[in-house]
C-alpha cells in the first residue's frame, strides 16, 4: 500500500494530514501528487466529488510555496463562496505546521476592507471567486506577478456558469510561464475544448472512468404526479428517520417553498440559495454541518463545494437538464467508502431525462413504490425503540425524580407503559397518514389505459343529471354552430341581468350544449336566453330532460341510419364488373349501336382550315386629359381665408 511519505509529501505537511486521519492516498491523489511535485506542465484531474481532489492539488501547492516571499504565489479560483471557504479551510488544516504560510479566501458578500488589510500584510495563497478577485485587481490590492500556479476547481461548473470572460481577464495578469491545473468531477466535450485555450499540452489524470457515477451510491426513483412530489418527499423522509441529506431543486423559488413547507410540517430543514445573504448562508451551513439540520434544500449553484461528511441521501426534487450536474449531486453521498442513496422524485414527463442520465453516466435506476403509511409507521416505531435502547441515562440527575414519577405510574403494568410510550409516536403518525391515498403513478397501467382509450371511439358526454344544488340546462347550439364554452359564458353574461350567473359542468356536443347553473338561477337564465341570437341562429333553452332525444327534435338524421347514396352510383362493395362485350350489352338493353366518333376533319369542310390569319386592326386610343376637379364654393372661401 502506497503512503503519502512515498509520494514525496514533506514532513511538516505529513504530520498535519496524519492528524486529520489521512492514512493512505486516494487514487486521484496517488496519480497527481508525484507529478505536481517532480514535473512541470499543466494538469487536468478528473474524479468524482468527495474523492480527495482538494488534497490532490493542495498538498503539492503548499509544498512549493516560498514562505519568505510575502506575495501571492498560488491562485485557486472557485465558482462559489461556499467552495472558496471550504478549500481555504482544508488548505489551512494541511498547512497547520508550516510556519509563515498565509492563506486568504477572497469572495463576495464579505467585507472587502478586511480582505484588503490581510492582503497588505502578505499572503502566499489566494482562494478566490472570479468577481471579487477582479475587483481587488482593479483596485491594485492584488498583484499576481509572482504567481507560479493557477488552479481552477470545479472547472466544468465554473465555465458553465459563464465565468469564461472573467477567467480570461484574470489570466492576463498572471505570468505566461505559470503552471495551470484544472480539477473537476466531469469534463464534457465542450468544456474540454474550452480548456485547451487556457492550458499548454496538459496531462490528464482520470480516477475511474470519464463522467461516471460513484459506485458506492444506489440510484432510486419514485414516479408520482407533479402535484404529489412534496408528499412523496415527506414520505421518503418519514421512512428514513435518520436521514441526513440534501434536497436539490431547480430554482430559488422552489428551494424556498419546499424548505418553508418542511419547516412548517415539523422537519429539521433549512434552505441554501443565491437570494440569501452571506451571513444567512454561513448560519445555514453551520447548522447543517453540526447535524442540527437534517435536510438542506439547495440549488446546484449554492451547494457547489459543500464538503459534508456522512450524507446518507441526496434527493433530486427536480432532475437537472445537464447530466454532469446529476453526477455532482449524487457524488455528495457515498464518500470515503461509505454507501449512500440518490433519490429522484419524478413525474411521467421526466422519464426521458432519467433514461438519458442512465446512458450517459452508466448507472441504472431502481424503480420503487413510494412508502405506504403502514410501512412508515412501522419504521418510525422501530426507530423509537432503537432510541430507547441507545438513550444515555443520567442516574444521578434522575434519582431525585424517580420516586415521584414511579408513584404516579405504579398502577400501570410494564406492557401498559410500553403501549403508552409507543402511542405517543403512533397517534401523531396516524393523525397525518389516516386515509392517505396511494400516490404512485404506475406508468405501465397508465399506458394500457391510454391505449384502450385510443382504440375505442371517443363519445361526447351527454350527462342529463346536474350536480347537487345545480340545474341542468339544454341549449340548441353546439360545435357545429361554432359554439364553444367561451361563447356560452359571453351569451349568458350578456343577456342575464342582475347577479353574475355561476356556471358548472359544461358538456359541449356537436349540435347542442348541456350545462349546469345554480338551481335558483335556472329560470332566470332560460328566460333571458329566450330571444337571444347567435350569428343568425335563434337561441332556445330549457331544463334538460333525461332520455329526451334533442338531436331528433332538431330534425337531424339518426346516426344509425344508413348514409345516403348519390344518384346513379352504386356502392363499391355492391358493384360487380360485367365482362360481356359492349355491343352485346347494348342489344340486350334495346339500345341503338354507338355512333363512331368523328374527327375534326370530318366535322368541317376540307378547305375550312386553308386561310391566312388576319391581324386585328387595333388602334391606340388617345387618353383624354383628366378634367380638373372643381371645388365647391365653401372650399374656395376656406382657401381665401387661409
Amino acid at each position: 500500500m502506497t503512503t503519502f511519505d512515498q509520494l514525496g509529501v514533506r514532513a511538516d505537511i505529513l504530520r498535519a494530514i496524519k492528524e486529520l486521519g489521512f492514512e493512505s492516498p486516494m487514487p486521484i491523489q496517488e496519480m497527481v501528487i508525484p507529478h505536481l511535485l517532480t514535473q512541470e506542465g499543466d494538469v487536468v484531474g478528473l474524479a468524482q466529488t468527495g474523492t480527495g481532489k482538494t488534497a490532490a492539488f493542495g498538498l503539492p501547492v503548499l509544498q512549493r510555496i516560498d514562505t519568505d516571499l510575502k506575495r501571492p504565489q498560488a491562485l485557486i479560483i472557485a465558482p462559489t463562496r461556499e467552495l472558496c471557504l471550504q478549500i481555504a479551510g482544508d488548505l489551512a488544516d494541511f498547512a497547520k505546521y508550516v510556519d509563515g504560510l498565509s492563506i486568504l479566501p477572497v469572495y463576495g458578500g464579505s467585507s472587502i476592507e478586511s480582505q484588503i488589510r490581510t492582503l497588505r500584510k502578505g499572503v502566499q495563497v489566494v482562494v478566490a471567486t472570479p468577481g471579487r478577485l477582479i475587483d481587488l485587481i482593479k483596485r491594485g490590492e492584488v498583484t499576481l506577478n509572482y504567481v507560479h500556479t493557477v488552479i481552477l476547481d470545479e472547472a466544468d461548473e465554473m465555465l458553465n456558469m459563464g465565468f469564461i470572460d472573467d477567467i480570461n481577464e484574470i489570466l492576463t495578469f498572471v505570468p505566461d510561464e505559470r503552471k495551470m491545473l484544472m480539477f473537476s468531477a466531469t469534463m464534457p466535450k465542450e468544456i474540454a475544448a474550452i480548456a485547451k485555450d487556457f492550458m499548454h499540452d496538459p496531462v490528464e489524470f482520470v480516477a475511474g472512468q470519464r463522467n461516471e457515477g460513484s459506485k458506492n451510491v444506489k440510484h432510486v426513483y419514485y414516479l408520482v404526479k407533479a402535484q404529489d412530489k412534496y408528499h412523496a418527499l415527506k414520505r421518503v423522509a418519514d421512512h428514513n428517520p435518520n436521514i441526513y441529506g440534501i434536497v436539490f431543486c431547480r430554482t430559488r423559488k422552489d428551494t424556498q417553498d419546499v424548505a418553508d413547507k418542511l419547516i412548517a410540517d415539523g422537519y429539521n430543514a433549512d434552505c441554501l440559495h443565491g437570494d440569501l445573504s452571506q451571513a444567512q448562508r454561513d448560519y445555514a451551513m453551520k447548522k447543517f454541518r453540526e447535524h442540527t439540520t437534517q435536510l438542506l434544500v439547495a440549488t446546484d449553484v449554492a451547494a457547489r463545494g459543500l464538503d459534508v461528511d456522512d450524507l446518507t441521501h441526496v434527493v433530486n426534487y427536480s432532475l437537472p437538464d445537464d447530466v454532469a450536474v446529476y453526477t455532482h449531486r449524487s457524488g455528495r453521498t457515498g464518500r470515503a467508502n461509505k454507501t449512500g442513496v440518490s433519490i429522484a422524485i419524478i413525474h411521467s414527463r421526466e422519464k426521458s431525462k432519467l433514461r438519458l442520465i442512465e446512458q450517459k453516466v452508466g448507472i441504472s435506476f431502481e424503480h420503487k413504490n413510494v412508502p405506504t403509511p403502514e410501512r412508515i409507521i412501522e419504521k418510525q416505531l422501530y426507530n423509537l425503540a432503537d432510541r430507547l435502547e441507545r438513550v444515555d441515562v443520567n442516574d444521578e440527575t434522575l434519582a431525585q425524580y424517580i420516586p415521584g414519577v414511579k408513584k404516579k405510574l405504579e398502577w400501570l403494568s410494564g406492557e401498559d407503559l410500553l403501549k403508552r410510550i409507543l402511542s405517543l409516536e403512533l397517534n401523531r403518525l396516524l393523525k397525518y397518514y389516516q386515509d392517505m391515498p396511494v400516490i404512485d403513478l404506475d406508468d405501465t397501467t397508465k399506458k394500457n389505459e391510454r391505449n384502450k382509450a385510443n382504440a375505442a371511439p371517443k363519445k361526447d358526454k351527454d350527462r342529463r343529471v346536474a350536480e347537487e344544488g345545480y340545474e341542468r340546462v339544454y341549449l340548441n347550439l353546439g360545435k357545429y354552430h361554432g359554439f364553444f364554452p367561451g361563447n356560452l359564458m359571453d351569451i349568458v353574461n350578456k343577456h342575464c341581468k342582475g347577479d353574475q350567473v355561476e356556471i358548472g359542468r359544461i358538456d359541449l356536443l356537436s349540435d347542442y350544449t348541456l350545462f349546469d347553473v345554480r338551481a335558483k338561477d335556472a329560470k332566470r337564465v332560460i328566460g333571458s336566453l329566450k330571444n337571444a341570437n347567435f350569428f343568425g341562429t335563434r337561441v332556445y333553452a330549457e331544463v334538460a330532460v333525461d332520455g329526451k332525444d334533442y338531436s331528433r327534435k332538431r330534425g337531424k338524421r339518426d346516426d344509425k341510419e344508413e348514409p345516403r347514396q348519390r344518384r346513379g352510383r352504386k356502392d363499391k362493395e355492391d358493384f360487380v364488373a360485367d365482362e360481356r362485350p359492349r355491343e352485346r350489352r347494348r342489344e340486350e338493353r334495346h339500345e341503338e349501336p354507338a355512333k363512331p366518333r368523328r374527327s375534326k376533319a370530318d366535322k368541317y369542310p376540307t378547305d375550312f382550315f386553308d386561310f391566312e390569319p388576319v391581324q386585328p386592326n387595333r388602334k391606340k386610343r388617345k387618353r383624354e386629359p383628366k378634367a380638373e376637379k372643381k371645388h365647391h364654393g365653401n372650399y374656395e372661401v376656406f382657401k381665401k381665408k387661409k
